[in-house]
């Protein structure tokens, strides 16, 4: 079993920034890749960041420049700055661990339940 404990959603005026952070606990044995994601208006999964063990980072072309993701991988925590916010980055944002528990010899996607962030003036 996997937990998650996602926060910092909430609402902003355009311009503004927010940081969501996403913590994972359980019986985990290593968390591999982890990131963010938003739903499309047809809800397809979407990526936003996403950070490696080794802290390779990959963005999303519309928040390139303005979103940083960073990880703590002894917490099995990523952040993820939000800056120069628009109303287009309106979404339920939902973090994605990709992880092996101490029981298993092959890693699963596991997702938290998401947080919402609104901008709009």
């Amino acid at each position: 079993q996997v937990q998650f404990v996602e926060s910092g959603g909430g609402f902003v005026q355009p311009g503004g920034s927010l940081r969501l952070s996403c913590a994972v606990s359980g019986n985990i044995a290593r968390v591999a890749n982890m990131g963010w994601y938003h739903r499309t208006p047809d809800n397809e999964r979407e990526l936003v960041a996403r950070i490696s063990r080794a802290h390779t980072v990959e963005y999303a072309v519309a928040v390139q420049g303005r979103f940083m993701i960073s990880r703590d991988n002894a917490n099995h925590t990523i952040r993820l700055q939000m800056n120069n916010l628009n109303p287009e980055d309106t979404r339920v944002y939902s973090c994605l661990a990709h992880v092996r528990l101490h029981e298993d010899t092959y890693y699963y996607d596991s997702w938290g339940q998401g947080t919402q962030v609104t901008v709009s003036s």
